[in-house]
C-alpha cells in the first residue's frame, strides 16, 4: 500500500471481504474520512451455457456481484457514521440486453443494477448511489475468454470500442455534483453500439 499524488493504492481482491474492509480503513487513515467508494472490479468469462463452465459462473458471481456487496458492506457503515458518502458502481450495458454467450455475465450485471437500485431507495438523504453502465470499452476484458469468443469481442472492440477515460469522465461527473444531487444512472457506450 502506497500513496501516490494524494491517492491511496492498495492491492485488493474484491472476493475477500477483509481486503475491502482494509481498503476502506487505509483510505480513512490516509484522508480522515471516506467520501466516495467506487465498485469497479469485474470479470466477463462469457461462453455458451451449454459449455457448463460452472467455475467461470462462480467467478463472475464472486467478483461482479459479491464483490459489489462486499464493497457496500465495507463502506456503508463508514458513510452512515459520517452522515454522507457516495457509491459509484460500474455495471454494464449487458444488464439491459442479454446476448448469446453473455447470459451469466448479464445476470450478474442485472443483479448489480438491482442491488444499487435497492441501496439507493434505502440510502436516505445523506448517501448518493450511482450506477454507471459502460458498453464496448477498449480494455483487456476478452483476455480470459474462449479463443473464438475472444477474437470476436476483440474485433468489436477494435471497430467500435471507446477508451476507458469515457467511463472515468462519467464517474467524475457523478461525483462532482452538489451533495443534494444524486445521479442515479449513466449509460456510456460507443455511438456505433446498438
Amino acid at each position: 500500500m502506497t500513496g501516490i499524488e494524494g491517492k491511496v493504492v492498495a492491492i485488493t481482491d474484491v472476493t475477500r471481504r477483509e481486503d475491502l474492509a482494509g481498503l476502506v480503513e487505509v483510505a480513512r487513515e490516509r484522508f480522515g474520512r471516506l467520501d466516495v467508494f467506487v465498485n469497479n472490479a469485474g470479470v466477463g468469462l462469457i461462453s455458451l451455457i451449454d459449455e457448463l463452465r460452472v467455475d467461470d459462473w462462480d467467478e463472475m458471481i464472486d467478483v461482479n456481484l459479491k464483490g459489489v456487496l462486499y464493497g457496500i458492506a465495507a463502506a456503508l457503515p463508514v458513510f452512515r457514521a459520517q452522515g454522507s458518502g457516495q457509491f459509484v458502481t460500474i455495471a454494464s450495458t449487458a444488464a439491459y440486453r442479454t446476448k448469446p454467450v453473455q447470459t451469466v455475465y448479464s445476470a450478474t450485471k442485472v443483479a448489480v443494477r438491482t442491488v444499487c437500485d435497492g441501496l439507493q431507495q434505502e440510502a436516505g438523504d445523506s448517501l448518493r448511489v450511482t450506477t454507471i453502465s459502460p458498453g464496448m470499452i477498449s480494455t483487456e476484458f476478452a483476455e480470459r475468454m474462449d479463443p473464438e469468443v475472444r477474437a470476436q469481442i476483440s474485433a468489436n472492440m477494435a471497430d467500435i470500442g471507446i477508451t476507458p477515460d469515457a467511463v472515468a469522465r462519467a464517474v467524475a461527473f457523478a461525483v462532482e455534483q452538489p451533495d443534494d444531487v444524486d445521479v442515479s444512472e449513466i449509460v456510456v457506450r460507443p455511438t456505433a453500439q446498438s
